[in-house]
């Protein structure tokens, strides 16, 4: 073990007994290499943040322009920064009219925190609800509507007056009444091993709040900035929620989060009290400098229409004889399916011993993760599944 990696284990804290350790020198593209020149395929993106790829241009430019006029000034809020404005401005251009208004924080679990206090505080309820499997982060009110037990049992108390309703299952949206402040919900679920809105669920939700008076929260910090095959989940599915939460790759490789709603609901932050959310560094001028870069490069090299190709191409070329009993994809995210945990934790081994990095989902360890950057080529799709191939192979 080198020097690095004993002081890693040293002196970083630890959120697993078992870390990767797997040590990184460079990373570019699709890539990323060790110091002793392994290259590894990078099927994981930091989870759907690398969405631009590594080291991209467009991006590394904006940082050091950004760097070099100012950075951090003052909390969030309180001076006018033109990166803030800029990029705010570029996101509500994509969205429905009445997402018009961003509220920029440090990270997709701020994001949800912030989400849930403006739905107590725009509708003075209490209750909250969200779904069996979700996944929205592990402070404090983002754990208490995550969907799994087992990592949050053991900080109760949580939040209480939560409520789980069972995904796509039309019957449990009779749960959701004039209690309700809100509903929150990945428009596509991704821990849970990218479980798609069956046809209509997602209108029916938006129906059922609306006639309630709740408000619907859409989770699309895994799922925005084309990595589902839309910029977002919420125009994929066309329904239009009251609030949205970003994160992942809104920053662009930078740490950045966001909510996104009307600015009636967002106004509710600035009295009774004022300050109803502080936050010291959210909407960072240089995270949100390389944010709005990613942002443009998205659009401009029409990487919504590549993580379509390439997930399809994934999909088409991925056999794997008799091992994978299900492929579930939406765009650029990919669930295979093995069908047993043993099969997989196996194969996460061969993975790493044949440079490709991967992982399974929080809530599904029967099926691994192909994420990679949108810039992925076909070339390198190819050569990829030939690896992957190889692996399913030697299980």
């Amino acid at each position: 073990m080198s020097i690095l990696r004993k002081q890693f284990l040293q002196y970083v804290g630890q959120t697993s007994p078992s870390p990767m350790l797997i040590e990184v020198s460079r990373a570019s593209g699709v890539f990323f290499y060790t110091p002793e020149g392994k290259r590894y395929f990078d099927l994981i993106s930091g989870v759907s943040v690398s969405n631009v790829g590594h080291s991209n241009p467009s991006v590394i430019s904006a940082v050091k322009s950004q760097v070099d006029d100012y950075m951090h000034v003052m909390v969030y809020g309180e001076m006018v920064q033109k990166p803030q404005v800029e990029y705010a401005k570029a996101i509500v251009s994509e969205l429905p009219d009445s997402l018009e208004s961003v509220y920029f924080v440090n990270s997709g679990s701020e994001s949800v925190e912030v989400a849930l206090k403006l739905s107590k505080r725009y509708t003075n309820r209490r209750e909250l609800i969200s779904f069996k499997d979700a996944y929205h982060g592990s402070t404090q009110g983002s754990l208490s509507v995550m969907g799994g037990d087992e990592l949050k049992s053991g900080f109760r108390p949580l939040l209480p007056d939560v409520r789980q309703l069972r995904y796509n299952n039309i019957e449990d949206l009779k749960y959701i009444t004039e209690r309700t402040a809100g509903v929150i919900v990945e428009p596509i679920q991704g821990e849970a091993g990218v479980r798609l809105p069956a046809i209509g669920y997602l209108q029916a939700l938006r129906d059922r709040c609306t006639e309630v008076g709740s408000l619907l929260i859409f989770d699309e910090i895994q799922s925005g900035f084309g990595r589902c095959g839309s910029l977002f989940a919420a125009l994929r599915e066309g329904v239009s929620p009251d609030i949205m939460c970003l994160a992942k790759a809104l920053g662009g490789g930078m740490p950045l989060g966001a909510v996104v709603s009307s600015n009636e609901i967002l106004h509710s932050f600035t009295n009774n009290p004022v300050l109803g959310h502080i936050t010291t560094f959210g909407g960072h001028p240089v995270c949100c400098a390389a944010g709005n870069a990613a942002f443009k490069y998205i659009k401009e090299h029409d990487l919504v229409s590549n993580a379509n190709k390439m997930g399809e191409l994934f999909e088409r070329m991925l056999t794997g004889g008799q091992h994978i009993v299900d492929i579930r994809r939406a765009g650029l995210l990919l669930a295979i399916d093995l069908g047993s945990s043993e099969k997989l934790f196996k194969i996460m081994s061969l993975f790493s011993d044949r440079g490709i990095l991967s992982d399974w989902f929080l809530f599904c360890d029967t099926s691994f993760r192909i994420s990679p950057p949108l810039t992925i080529s076909e070339s390198e799709v190819i050569e990829c599944v030939g690896i992957i191939e190889d692996c399913l192979s030697a299980l």
